[in-house]
């Protein structure tokens, strides 16, 4: 259907707005809506990445395109954005140029597109936001009724956009949901991919288990792309497994972070919470893989010599964190989340899922 709202003849980008653009942008669909979308289109899946890949196009990319971005790609249930947190900010400290797209947002939508750890500014945003615009205009095709994305496809098509003009060295990518069909898995070749916690989450869309549900978080999986997954029941666990098995993906579990920490200091976390343990744990192994496939040195002494295997699958290496670890873990902050805040006389406790 059209969408309602300021039309791409009313303003140009230079003198378009932000909170143009956003109102704009919030046309394209509510989250309610876009979750009935894909309800409706789940008969089948694959047209929806199809869809993405042929809006992607449209915009100006290819899917081989992506492959510069040297992508870090993470699903879960709980925890894959602090997972994400941790890793771009480790990868950070390394002095790399980062990407970050994660949702949902807090107060503004530029939060969900960040690099070197900040939203994109309001400039950046707007221009961006009408030059995806109009180009998705421009070639829209006649016999169709819809020329635009939905807000979340919009939004990740604008990610790799920024991504790619702002030359990042990599870009930290969390699923929107599930995995297999999401729009964000038509990446191509990430260098590693990450599974947090599982559980019980978007059954009408994903399946009302958890085996279900990991069977479409492991749908990121890529042949010949190292992934790593934390500690999960037997059942989802083994799912992910026979999944990875089937595309020749080398899955491995990742050690809790105690074993990393032996023979030295305690890792200081910038997120609260036990919980944030698993997802530390996850978000080194993911930085440590990615630091290795790109040629890195220095990585931090491996404390184990040969391979160990738990529950059928290889065990991640154990290794001693390196400094920029260290102060990565340290120094990450994920708003909103087991957040304290000072005002006054008061303190305020944030903490939303």
């Amino acid at each position: 259907m059209e969408q309602s709202g300021p039309s791409t003849r009313t303003f140009s980008a230079k003198t378009a707005s932000f909170q143009d653009a956003v109102r704009t942008l919030n046309t394209l669909q509510t989250n309610a809506g876009y979750l009935e979308q894909v309800k409706r289109q789940r008969g089948d899946p694959q047209t929806q990445l199809d869809t993405m890949k042929l809006y992607l196009a449209r915009s100006g990319l290819q899917v081989e395109d992506l492959d510069q971005l040297n992508i870090i790609h993470v699903t879960g249930t709980k925890g894959k954005g602090s997972t994400c947190a941790f890793t771009e900010r480790i990868l950070r400290s390394y002095g790399l140029k980062t990407g970050f797209f994660s949702s949902p947002h807090l107060v503004q939508v530029r939060e969900r597109i960040r690099i070197d750890g900040r939203p994109v500014s309001p400039e950046l945003f707007t221009k961006h936001f009408w030059h995806l615009y109009h180009r998705l205009e421009e070639t829209k095709d006649s016999s169709s009724c819809v020329s635009m994305p939905a807000y979340f496809r919009f939004l990740t098509l604008m990610a790799f956009h920024i991504f790619l003009q702002e030359k990042v060295d990599l870009a930290v990518v969390e699923v929107g949901i599930g995995g297999a069909y999401d729009c964000t898995n038509i990446i191509r070749k990430p260098v590693v991919c990450g599974i947090s916690s599982l559980g019980i989450d978007h059954t009408s869309l994903l399946g009302d288990t958890v085996e279900a549900i990991a069977w479409q978080k492991g749908g990121i999986f890529k042949r010949g792309v190292p992934a790593f997954t934390v500690l999960q029941p037997d059942g989802p666990l083994a799912v992910l497994r026979d999944r990875a098995q089937q595309i020749s993906c080398p899955l491995y579990l990742c050690p809790p972070l105690e074993a990393l920490e032996e023979g030295g200091p305690p890792l200081t976390l910038g997120l609260e919470g036990e919980h944030q343990r698993s997802n530390a744990a996850l978000a080194l192994q993911l930085a440590r893989c990615w630091l290795q496939q790109k040629g890195h040195q220095g990585l931090g002494e491996l404390k184990m010599s040969r391979p160990s295997v738990l529950r059928q699958m290889p065990l991640a290496p154990v290794f001693q964190p390196t400094s920029h670890m260290r102060h990565g873990l340290r120094d990450t902050e994920w708003l909103g989340r087991t957040q304290t805040l000072q005002r006054g006389p008061l303190t305020w406790y944030l903490d939303g899922a």
